[in-house]
């Protein structure tokens, strides 16, 4: 036993250590987020010591990033055992030194899992704004329980009072617990805060809880007000300790930087030209936007610049409003014509030069083909399609993209024709004074059959034209009774539509005569 118990604490020893460790691989997250963040562990007989660790080593992880202090990210440690126990409040620790030195530091209580009383002091000493050492009035909060999942007790009532106060919960279940359970007391959506995971596979969910607990904490630090058609103002929370200045970028969501999928608008900031730039002094928290265009989308990029510290940079997008009486009218009409068997027409309407920057033709097979796309000018109000498939369905979209940053966008199904090879050969031949013997050549993919026409040289009363259908297998007819100097002619047939044909006109003589036509 006690051989097992020395071996624990090298283990445990070795994953907090290998936790600290990874403080130049994490991506910071600095200025990313204000909140309170309580960790529910579960640390009772249940838990074996080696799991214990395990849990440890994934809280170490998974707040190594956070920006830690008094007007950032607060954390703290709740145990799980017979006499539960707060390891340390919010207030505990501004830094990631100290918060990890503590991690370090805790012990495994043992004993009874008595999760109820653990919610009790969460909810009334740790998580209620205004108390004591509680949770900051304002900011989000969020409670993590990593549990094994055993005999958690009645936690429904208990947890779903701290949604009601607005705490957001999320569950980590190292053992396979009771789904049912777990799944009513976290905050929807349960697929993003409910995660299941053996203990030694901890560091796989790591990245995803990390930013379920920023998408709920993250900091509205950059914010748009008293938006107009041409102005805006833009607030932050200053940031800089009285050194530095603060980097202003803005300009239009750029349509044409986007890529085929439809992705965003591009940074104005990684686009030349194509944004304005404002410096403000450190001690600023606004700035007016001006000069802006009336009914456009803008993307605003705040870069607080020092010699001291580092700091990511803020983004966010508003979209000014509309002159009076402006109006973006939408594309109405989009038409397909000219269709051959591998191209076909596209044209749209209506043409308005003065408000779209392009048009956009996005095409592919359906159901789910390859996407194309054709940009053209704001001119033009239609291109011929190429390169297709034969007897093949599409789908056409046309986008009109606007200079005010907006999109207007309809779509067609059409179809290509198919391949339609004509008829390559054909021999007549003369049998006596009124019939002729028909021999052709065809062997075409999709071929149906052979449609054959005569007819004889036209009067004034009347003209005899006379058919005949042939299955596809048949590659030769006799015709009797035809009219002297009749058109005889073989056409071959398809799924959608008729071939090209030969024709002979048969000469009746004495003697048995041949005409051929080929192609």
């Amino acid at each position: 036993m006690e051989f097992r118990a020395v071996l624990t604490c090298v283990l445990l020893s070795c994953y907090l250590r290998a936790g600290g460790s990874q403080d130049t691989d994490v991506v910071s997250v600095q200025n990313c987020c204000e909140g309170d963040v309580l960790f529910l562990l579960d640390s009772s007989g249940s838990v074996l010591s080696f799991d214990f660790s395990h849990m440890l080593s994934f809280l170490s992880d998974l707040t190594l990033p956070f920006s830690l202090g008094p007007d950032q990210v607060r954390i703290g440690l709740l145990q799980v055992g017979t006499e539960p126990h707060l390891e340390f409040g919010f207030g505990a620790h501004s830094t990631q030194q100290g918060l990890q030195a503590a991690l370090r530091r805790t012990k495994q209580l043992g004993g009874d899992t008595n999760t109820e009383d653990a919610l009790v002091i969460a909810r009334e000493r740790v998580l209620r704004p205004g108390t004591p050492g509680g949770a900051r009035p304002g900011l989000p909060r969020v409670l993590v329980w990593i549990t094994d999942g055993i005999g958690p007790g009645d936690v429904q009532g208990p947890m779903a009072e701290l949604r009601e106060d607005g705490v957001a919960v999320l569950v980590v279940s190292t053992g396979r617990g009771n789904y049912q359970i777990l799944r009513e007391v976290v905050t929807p959506p349960v697929e993003e805060h409910l995660y299941f995971v053996d203990i030694e596979d901890m560091n796989i969910i790591t990245e995803d809880v990390r930013n379920a607990i920023i998408e709920i904490i993250r900091a509205e630090r950059l914010q748009v007000r008293d938006v107009t058609s041409t102005s805006a103002e833009l607030h932050w929370r200053p940031v800089l300790a009285g050194t530095g200045y603060y980097d202003i970028r803005f300009g239009p969501v750029r349509t044409g930087a986007e890529g085929a999928g439809g992705s965003p608008g591009t940074n104005p900031s990684t686009q030349p030209g194509h944004y304005q730039r404002i410096i403000r002094p450190a001690d600023s928290s606004s700035v007016k936007l001006a000069n802006l265009r009336p009914d456009t989308t803008y993307i605003v990029t705040l870069s607080p610049e020092s010699n001291l510290e580092f700091f990511n940079k803020l983004n966010t997008t508003f979209t000014t409003q509309a002159e009076p009486g402006a109006e973006v009218q939408s594309l109405t009409q989009v038409t397909v014509s000219e269709s051959t068997v591998n191209s076909v027409r596209v044209s749209w309407g209506p043409l308005q030069p003065k408000l779209v920057e392009s048009y956009q033709i996005e095409y592919s097979i359906l159901p789910a083909g390859k996407l194309h796309v054709v940009t053209v000018g704001n001119r033009q109000n239609s291109t011929m399609l190429t390169s297709l498939q034969p007897a093949t369905q599409y789908l056409v979209t046309v986008s009109a993209r606007y200079f005010s940053g907006k999109e207007r966008a309809m779509s067609v199904k059409m179809c290509t024709q198919d391949v339609l090879p004509a008829l390559a050969d054909l021999q007549l031949t003369t049998v006596g004074s009124d019939s002729v013997k028909l021999q052709w050549k065809g062997s075409a993919d999709g071929l149906r059959g052979y449609w054959v026409t005569w007819e004889g040289e036209p009067t004034y009363s009347s003209s005899q034209r006379s058919t005949l259908y042939l299955p596809p297998h048949l590659l030769s007819t006799t015709l009797n009774h035809v009219p002297p100097n009749a058109r005889v002619c073989v056409s071959p047939v398809y799924r959608s539509a008729r071939g090209e044909g030969l024709c002979c006109t048969a000469h009746f003589g004495s003697a048995a005569l041949t005409w051929s036509h080929r192609l």
